[in-house]
């Protein structure tokens, strides 16, 4: 079974180009954003620090461009959405058509729903040096089920479970807790309104225990969304917008370690429960200015402490990280007839060590950066294609033996810029000079699709590239990485019941991936996946 999947990976890659030639693109008429009662998606539908987090990881126009959210961060009202004239696309629904809330009677002051997600993907001509294999398939589920009860004293008392599971990948595959994590409690909060303490039209709110964070770009901070398992941490976090829409997050924070983390535990789809503690700790704050130069602008800093921690066969061994990460991003959402462009710059100092080995005591100076531009246009045309122009560059580690400066993007996610991770995912923000272009359309709101290409550079050429692992310490395989081409297309099966998603990507092998000392002797790397996500 494995061999005929891997022999038709790239059979993946015609599926997509016949399912987007066969979509049909007649209007349909898109539903309200909220309802009262029923929720699929937690971090839409929960009028909380919830809802925040999701008006800001949408408002970054990639996710789904142009993106019905993207006009939350110009301050828009949902009856301004509804008035739009033209289609806009939401990968996820607020009132499914099969509803976990209507099948319990819909009860009062409680609002719980839920997703199941299954994923088939494969690779072709691996990036990754051995013990990785040249070729690989893999089964991916992820099943969530949310819940949140108004206790109608302004505090909401909310939980998610999330149970991720992988199936047919092979023994030394590159699959990792990134894709399984079996019954783990992602979310077990409770909410504080302080809206009437902050006052003068604000809404504040403030959520104490396990949860979820979106935060600006969500380039640093995120709640995953394609990869197969979340970042869920412990702490508090104090949200507020003010009624001129500015918005302010202050938060302290346990990030979760995801166990189990050794390969019998991933193959075996093991249940172990999640940990948290003092070892490691990830704390700061953003404000969000509305209405800056025909946009927005961000401030952010955020403060990361780490050491090693546990004993046996739950022992963390870390790098040490004691770093501060201050940055900035001055965005304009996209709109029909209207440039948009994006801008985010980010600086990391502090202290941290090359490796996580026991035997790796010696402290760094950190100095590292990670730049982001990008500028669009959308016409207002059938269609409504929009022609973007991006360019990311991220310090590698240079061979300096007293400073570190590979960037770390610490808790954020990749998918929307880079391409899918799980068996693909070469792009990270750190060693990357890539400067790209994409075409996005959306018809409909019911589907929409987008092409990609992006060259690949390497910001210092002996450190390794992205996360393939790929790397010559001597610098004499150059710094041409490659290109990347990809394509995706979503299709609403059933609107706000079953979504479909399915992309391919080709990745032509530069200098340095094919002449560096450990690089894979494999061909140009074809991957494929389709996706079929079900909201209850």
């Amino acid at each position: 079974m494995k061999g005929s999947f891997l022999g038709s990976t790239a059979g993946l890659i015609v599926l997509s180009s016949v399912a987007f030639v066969a979509v049909p693109s007649s209007p349909a008429q898109a539903r309200t954003l909220m309802h009262e009662g029923a929720c699929s998606e937690p971090d839409v539908c929960s009028p909380t620090q919830a809802e925040r987090q999701a008006q800001r990881r949408q408002g970054y126009a990639p996710l789904a461009a142009p993106s019905w959210a993207d006009t939350y961060t110009q301050g828009w009202t949902e009856k301004q959405l509804q008035a739009l004239t033209f289609p806009y696309f939401k990968a996820i629904t607020t009132k499914p058509v099969f509803s976990l809330y209507d099948a319990l009677g819909r009860p009062e002051n409680l609002k719980i729903g839920g997703s199941f997600r299954s994923r088939i993907e494969g690779i072709n001509n691996q990036f990754r040096p051995a013990p990785f294999p040249h070729s690989d398939v893999f089964a991916a589920f992820r099943t969530n089920v949310y819940a949140e009860y108004d206790t109608g004293h302004k505090v909401k008392i909310g939980g998610e479970v999330f149970d991720s599971r992988g199936y047919l990948q092979k023994p030394n595959s590159s699959t990792a807790t990134t894709e399984v994590n079996a019954l783990e409690l992602t979310q077990a909060y409770l909410n504080f309104d302080l809206s009437d303490e902050t006052g003068n039209g604000s809404k504040s709110s403030l959520t104490a225990g396990r949860f979820t964070k979106d935060i600006g770009s969500r380039r640093l901070v995120a709640r995953n969304d394609f990869r197969n398992t979340i970042n869920s941490f412990t702490g508090a976090s104090f949200d507020w917008q003010g009624a001129n829409k500015d918005q302010m997050t202050l938060f302290w924070t346990m990030p979760h370690t995801r166990f189990p983390a050794d390969a019998a535990g991933i193959l075996d789809n093991a249940i172990v429960m999640d940990r948290e503690n003092l070892d490691l700790q990830f704390y700061g704050g953003s404000y969000t200015f509305a209405n800056v130069l025909g946009g927005s602008l961000e401030l952010y800093g955020f403060g990361l402490y780490e050491q090693d921690s546990g004993t046996g066969l739950r022992a963390v061994q870390t790098r040490n990280r004691r770093m501060f990460t201050p940055g900035f991003r001055l965005w304009r959402a996209p709109k029909p007839d209207q440039f948009d462009h994006e801008v985010e710059v980010v600086y990391q100092t502090g202290l941290a060590r090359d490796t996580a080995a026991v035997t790796d005591t010696r402290d760094l100076q950190v100095s590292a950066y990670f730049f982001h531009a990008q500028a669009g246009y959308t016409f207002n045309t059938n269609w409504l294609p929009r022609l973007l122009v991006q360019y990311d560059q991220a310090s590698g580690d240079s061979n300096n033996p007293n400073t570190f400066t590979r960037f770390d993007t610490l808790f954020g996610a990749r998918r929307w810029e880079f391409g899918p991770t799980s068996l693909y995912g070469p792009i990270q923000r750190s060693n990357l000079i890539s400067p790209g272009i994409r075409l996005e359309v959306t018809p409909s709101p019911l589907w929409d699709a987008f092409i990609g290409y992006r060259t690949l550079f390497l910001e210092n050429p002996t450190d390794s590239f992205g996360l393939t692992g790929v790397r010559d310490r001597s610098g004499r395989s150059g710094i041409f990485a490659g290109q990347q081409i990809e394509t995706r297309l979503r299709y609403w099966l059933i609107p706000d019941a079953w979504l479909l998603d399915t992309g391919a990507l080709y990745l032509i092998k530069g200098n340095f991936l094919r002449d560096a000392p450990n690089a894979p002797p494999t061909g140009d790397t074809f991957y494929g996946y389709l996706q079929t996500s079900f909201f209850f």
